[in-house]
């Protein structure tokens, strides 16, 4: 067990007479925690205790992606992956991750049993050198394996502890503002070991802000992102989805190729932070905006039967900044004819789980498999389904199989070489 060092510059407070001052409750033993540093210099340079939370299957894709942004020491585990690095590092990190749905900082880590531990633990934490009376806060929390079992107590616990240390240190104490905090405190409570962590990107990192408009079942971003990472596709042969719907697997493909951070046209959690420093991130987006490129004509392409799906793909297309760069084409799934000699096709059909019965589904997976056997030979076919009853409709052999996750339902990536 360990605490992280962090990075938020302390902010004081009006000092308080001895007589107005509050006793504080002693540090406990249990909790392994280190001073903030107070030189701002000092913080810069200093290194943090990070977890990408990552959807189950894609830990290793992250920990890829990390080691790509010069972070050597990520470990891969269950739910995400952990790291240290710099102020700069969390700035990229939150940028540049594809497969991650936030980033946390690790603040302090105690055994924790009991709601009289829990507040003991976190009022430990210097809070308010993190958070002034004239800030929001928020708090999530995650419970397994514990003697704690209420999660919405848990919270309520945690938030009374940190107000109350804020409180007795400056005399007033921050709101609660659970739709846009200026801070996101996370609290992961696990076989009674608690973790209370700060949430860097506030909004979860699938919110690229390009798609302000969704059809009936979308495919989440980040699982977009971790299917095109699987199929090993690099942006040097073509790219298709002859069911796109919202555009959203050839969207975060196009964003791959043409090198356009994900998280450029979004706010995160850190710039709200006493210690942002906004010359250092008006610099790194600058650079990544600098490393972009256009893409060729025809490399990525998408298809689907519904009118508004592919009105709001273009949209979608446009707001992520790729517009006239992906082609979109009305039509149905057994007028799809790929062009070119080889490339990777990629399908999310529907699982028999929102959008219709298995019977209504059957012969959708019969005309993938017709489709991907008489239309794409030399290609590479892919397709995610939450249903292998109707995947063995396809009638092709899958080559290999990776499991993921689309929320709750765990789904099969299928792999299909066509010959």
């Amino acid at each position: 067990m360990s605490k992280s060092n962090h990075i938020l510059r302390p902010r004081e407070c009006t000092a308080k007479s001895p007589a107005e001052a509050p006793s504080q409750l002693p540090d406990s033993p249990a909790i392994q925690r280190t001073e903030i540093a107070i030189n701002p210099v000092t913080q810069q340079d200093q290194l943090l205790n990070c977890f990408a939370a990552v959807p189950r299957g894609a830990e290793e894709l992250a920990a890829a992606e990390l080691v790509v942004l010069g972070i050597s020491d990520a470990k891969p585990g269950k739910g995400g992956v952990s790291f240290r690095t710099d102020r700069a590092g969390l700035y990229h990190a939150n940028l540049w991750l594809r497969t991650a749905s936030r980033v946390l900082v690790q603040l302090a880590q105690f055994p924790c049993s009991s709601p009289a531990e829990l507040y003991t633990g976190v009022h430990t934490i210097a809070w308010q050198e993190l958070i002034t009376p004239d800030m929001t806060l928020a708090v999530d929390c995650s419970l397994r394996d514990s003697a704690l079992t209420h999660s919405g107590f848990v919270a309520l616990k945690t938030k009374d502890a940190v107000v109350d240390r804020i409180r007795e240190s400056c005399g007033s104490r921050p709101n609660v503002d659970t739709a846009l905090p200026d801070v996101r405190i996370n609290v992961h409570l696990h076989k009674n070991i608690c973790t209370i962590s700060l949430d860097s990107s506030g909004d979860s990192l699938d919110r690229r802000g390009y798609r302000l408009e969704r059809n009936e079942a979308p495919l989440r971003e980040t699982l977009a992102a971790t299917v095109v990472a699987l199929t090993g596709w690099d942006g040097s042969i073509p790219l298709a989805d002859p069911m796109c719907g919202s555009g959203t697997i050839p969207i975060e493909a196009a964003l791959l190729a043409a090198q356009i951070p994900p998280g450029l046209q979004r706010q995160f959690g850190f710039q709200r932070w006493l210690d942002y420093d906004d010359r250092l991130w008006n610099n790194i987006c600058a650079e990544a905006e600098a490393g972009t490129r256009r893409l060729p004509v025809g490399l990525i392409t998408g298809y689907d039967l519904d009118n508004k799906a592919l009105l709001l793909a273009g949209r979608n297309s446009a707001k992520a900044g790729l517009e006239g760069q992906i082609h979109f084409f009305h039509a149905a799934l057994q007028d799809f004819r790929p062009e070119g000699d080889k490339g990777v096709v990629i399908l999310n059909p529907p699982y028999g789980k929102r959008l219709g019965e298995d019977d209504d589904l059957r012969e959708l997976y019969c005309q993938i498999g017709d489709v991907m056997k008489k239309y794409c030979r030399g290609w590479t076919g892919y397709v995610l389904t939450g249903n292998l009853e109707l995947a063995k409709y396809i009638g092709l052999k899958a080559s290999r199989r990776y499991v993921l996750f689309n929320g709750a339902i765990e789904c099969r990536l299928l792999k299909y070489d066509l010959y």
